[in-house]
């Protein structure tokens, strides 16, 4: 059975994973287009960083999850 050093450890090593996960998506260049519908991605979205997907596609893309 884990101890409660065990499950904070845990919690904080996933915790990481996701601030890496963000970092290099904000490091990562958008694309101009939609990888999908080759649509045009607008300025304000492409700031985001690591953005493939039009908005349209990127909501479709999260209701399929």
């Amino acid at each position: 059975m884990a101890d409660i050093a065990d499950i904070a450890q845990e919690r904080i090593d996933a915790e990481n994973i996701v601030r890496m996960a963000n970092i290099n998506r904000f490091n990562t260049p958008s694309r101009s287009t939609c990888i999908e519908c080759d649509e045009p991605i607008p300025p304000k979205r492409q700031a985001l960083g690591g953005v493939k997907h039009c908005i349209d596609c990127q909501n479709a893309l999260e209701r399929r999850r």
